[in-house]
């Protein structure tokens, strides 16, 4: 039995029932809004913070990698060239292992959601745990992350201090009491301002909490967003300098309108179709070095046998190619491909192979870094190896090694993440060439689409999967809120006096059979609505003739009117707990007139046939 409220003016666009709401729900109630204004000073503040993290978290790189590396004991370290040869000689196989082994402790003690690389664990918090994140994983992930990089594992940086920024905006979240939403707004914040800063790269940072962090784009999320990512930012270049992530030549030529150019652009189509196999790949090869090692008993010898292997690796790459390569972030490797000092298309091949390997051990036997570092350099080394064959093939074609190098960077990142708009906005913004920008659209597109016909997950999307979390994979405008009340109503519904016995509606031919919904008056006002069904039918039985209407509402509807937007009516039905809403003629004079009653199963079958707009 359904209950109902008594009628409302019908000067207004929404009427809501003057009778008290129902008892609370078992789950306690959001907290008022705090507005958007305080969100934005609030998000203001996740940027310095973030912004000052991401350079602490350098430095402990740096100071780990000095110590570790070169038996130092500096910060200052530029990942961008190649590290010198160790003092300990082969011993340095054991320096990914001492990394490991403390990564293994900080995690297994404090924080275990700070294993792996960090982006779907801020995911799954946004979308199944109401944003909250615990403040330890902040603390630990730093530590952990910069421990892993610093000694040589095959992961970026960037996975951390996403995981750092958004657990900062959480912690923010949970101190300063606010609505679920303006906490995943803020965790979003801590994620685009870590990225950031972490790559001078203000619009990617923002472009990446929208793509992959927020359920919903508004100003009301856009707006701190975009203020924590570009407060990062200013700190990151106060400490960093404003220079792009990678030097690249000054001029790699825009592209030509002649039938070269078209070859050249079916090329890079082609280097996108072979990066979506590639990023394939690297998503199949983490998850099965996952699921290899988690065979192996114990953590910790786990984490160490897996950290030999890449030791072992950097190792045999040092002596006998003369630079580690693979180890930690590898910008080096990536600087070396967008100057030409590596070209050899064999070599390159080996060091992709490397890489994916290096980077499946690691994050497979439990290190905690990111994938995105990986991802560009898998996307280099392919790009120029495949520029190398091509120009090999078609001698006579103006293929760029520094440019295919680029774009197998933007390809790779955008077919593995799902982040098509980040992977082609970063990439401009770590090189600052503009001319590349078609191309790697391109190529981008082409290795997103090749990816999903491979594999419906992304890199982050996958790890969720396994574990029963489905996550979304587009941003979808939810259409069926702005139609309006009338054509969202039930419209087969009798308008009844209280005083009818439910026996005499029983015999009315327009009640037989089947669910029908009935709204009660009294003198003409609308005092109820009640939805008959079955039970209701089997409850009442012989006593029909006795029972009323009138006796079978109770208080909880609301009355809207016909035009009235749907998000409108549910906002209004979710705050009172109504079961129905009873819509009235917007052009009626005098007492209401009932035109139809929406109920919350009439709300679903208008959004399931607004998701048949959309592209499956």
């Amino acid at each position: 039995m359904d209950d109902a409220s008594p009628a409302a003016a019908p000067d207004s666009q929404i009427v809501q029932a003057a009778t008290p709401p129902p008892p609370a729900p078992a789950e306690p109630e959001e907290p008022p809004r705090i507005g958007l204004l305080r969100l934005c000073l609030l998000a203001l503040g996740i940027g310095v913070v973030t912004g000052l993290g991401a350079v602490v978290f350098r430095d402990l790189i740096g100071l780990v990698h000095n110590i570790l590396f070169t038996g130092r004991f500096a910060v200052a370290y530029d990942s961008s060239h190649f590290t010198p040869a160790p003092p300990w000689g082969p011993l340095v196989i054991l320096v990914p292992v001492i990394g490991g082994i403390g990564v293994t402790w900080l995690v297994a003690t404090f924080a275990p959601e700070a294993k792996g690389h960090g982006v779907p664990e801020v995911m799954d918090a946004i979308y199944y745990k109401r944003g909250i994140i615990r403040p330890v994983v902040a603390v630990v992930k730093s530590l952990a992350s910069a421990l892993a990089i610093g000694s040589g594992a095959a992961v970026g940086r960037e996975g951390p201090i996403i995981q750092i920024g958004s657990a900062l905006g959480s912690t923010l979240g949970q101190v300063v009491r606010m609505q679920t939403g303006e906490r995943i707004t803020l965790v979003a914040a801590g994620a685009g301002a870590g990225i950031a800063a972490t790559f001078n790269t203000p619009i990617g940072g923002v472009l990446f909490a929208t793509e992959l962090m927020l359920p919903e784009i508004s100003a009301n999320t856009f707006m701190p967003v975009a203020l924590a990512t570009g407060t990062a930012t200013v700190l990151g270049r106060l400490f960093f300098g404003n220079a792009p992530a990678f030097s690249v030549p000054a001029h790699l030529g825009p592209m030509a309108g002649d039938a070269a150019a078209a070859v050249t652009l079916l090329l890079y189509a082609v280097l996108g179709a072979v990066t979506g196999v590639a990023a394939t790949l690297f998503i199949r090869g983490l998850h099965w070095a996952e699921d290899g090692f988690d065979r192996i008993p114990g953590r910790y010898l786990r984490h160490s046998l897996g950290m030999l292997l890449v030791g072992a690796l950097i190792y045999a790459l040092l002596r006998f190619a003369g630079h580690y390569y693979v180890e930690g972030v590898g910008y080096s490797t990536i600087q070396a491909v967008l100057t030409g000092d590596l070209a050899a298309p064999a070599f390159l091949v080996l060091l992709w192979l490397a890489k994916l390997a290096a980077t499946a051990i690691s994050l497979g036997s439990g290190s905690s870094g990111g994938v995105f570092s990986p991802s560009l350099f898998m996307g280099a080394t392919l790009g120029a190896a495949f520029a190398g064959l091509a120009h090999l093939v078609l001698p006579g074609l103006p293929v760029s090694l520094p440019a295919f190098a680029m774009v197998g960077m933007g390809a790779m990142v955008g077919g593995g993440t799902g982040a098509a708009m980040t992977a082609v906005t970063m990439i401009f913004e770590m090189t600052r060439d503009y001319d590349i920008v078609l191309p790697m659209i391109l190529a981008v597109a082409v290795a997103l689409g090749v990816r999903r016909l491979l594999s419906r997950e992304n890199i982050y999307t996958l790890k969720l999967v396994r574990r029963g979390h489905v996550i979304p994979k587009a941003l979808h405008a939810n259409m069926f809120l702005v139609r309006s009340a009338r054509d969202v109503m039930e419209r087969d519904v009798l308008v009844l006096d209280e005083a009818t016995s439910f026996a005499a509606f029983l015999d009315m031919a327009a009640a037989a059979g089947g669910m029908r919904h009935v709204v009660v008056t009294r003198a003409g006002a609308i005092i109820g609505a009640l939805r008959v069904n079955t039970d209701l039918r089997r409850a009442v039985g012989a006593a029909g003739a006795e029972v009323r209407l009138g006796e079978l509402i109770g208080r909880r509807f609301v009355n809207v009117h016909a035009g009235a937007a749907t998000f409108d009516v549910i906002a209004l039905m979710t705050r009172t707990g109504a079961a129905m809403a009873v819509v009235l003629d917007d052009a009626a004079v005098g007492p209401p007139k009932v035109l139809g009653v929406i109920t919350k199963e009439h709300v679903a079958d208008a959004v399931a046939a607004s998701i048949r707009l959309y592209p499956r």
